[in-house]
């Protein structure tokens, strides 16, 4: 069992029109799309608009530039490619929060970046590069426990924040179900809540979880979202 802590809950959200302003007063941290596979100037304006009305922590959420695929599919670019995509995102996304005074204060790689920062090291540092020269060496980096790349942020003296899922359903093995697979996606709002008072309280694969997430285009992501909250506050580990 790993020693108890409390965790965060972030979103993932400015990939739609019309976000319900709920989730942003829901998180901790919102996770807002900054033009690679969703957003444009008008979407990170009003999201990060909501999240400053809200108190909520700003993150990038940077992706391969594959707007068709939303993010979901691995792109076969260069690490100097895909670290430059990244660098512009959160540029972009830093520049509006300046506007209104806000600082993006953490990284949230989206989809197939974020799974093939464990299955592709050599994009690891160049990633790593990017935000430090865009956000700074106080910017926190979100991925999944045991991620090979939280080792190389700790060197470079970069917070790692290991993140486990609400509503999304794990394989035996601990790493996620593929989408588009049965389980894959926790649409029930108890459900999500269990596992994510779980992930809190015992960590995943043996690794303590640090922040929980809930997507913001997964259905019912609202009761989603604060039934989790209300359930990580009962159980006393909601940060």
């Amino acid at each position: 069992m790993i020693d108890r802590r409390t965790v965060t809950l972030n979103v993932d959200l400015g990939e739609l029109p019309g976000e319900p302003e709920e989730l942003y007063r829901l998180a901790t941290q919102v996770n807002v799309a900054c033009g690679g596979h969703a957003g444009d100037v008008a979407s990170m304006d009003r999201a990060v608009a909501l999240a400053v009305a809200a108190g909520t922590a700003i993150a990038a959420h940077p992706s391969y530039p594959d707007r068709e695929g939303f993010g979901r599919r691995s792109v076969d670019r260069a690490p100097s490619e895909v670290a430059r995509s990244v660098a512009e995102q959160c540029s972009a996304l830093r520049s509006i929060a300046a506007m209104r005074g806000a600082v993006v204060r953490a990284v949230k790689p989206h989809g197939a970046l974020y799974h093939d920062l464990s299955r592709r090291p050599e994009l690891v540092e160049p990633l790593l590069d990017a935000v430090v020269t865009t956000l700074g060496a106080d910017a926190a980096i979100v991925g999944p426990p045991g991620s090979p790349m939280a080792a190389r942020a700790a060197t470079r003296g970069l917070r790692w924040i290991a993140e486990g899922f609400a509503d999304r359903g794990y394989a035996p093995d601990g790493s996620l179900l593929p989408r588009g697979t049965p389980g894959a996606l926790i649409e029930d709002p108890s459900t999500a809540a269990r596992q994510a008072v779980s992930l809190a309280l015992a960590g995943k694969s043996g690794r303590r979880i640090d922040t929980l997430c809930v997507h913001g285009d997964t259905p019912n992501a609202v009761a989603i979202a604060r039934a989790v909250r209300e359930a990580l506050a009962s159980s006393g580990v909601l940060a």
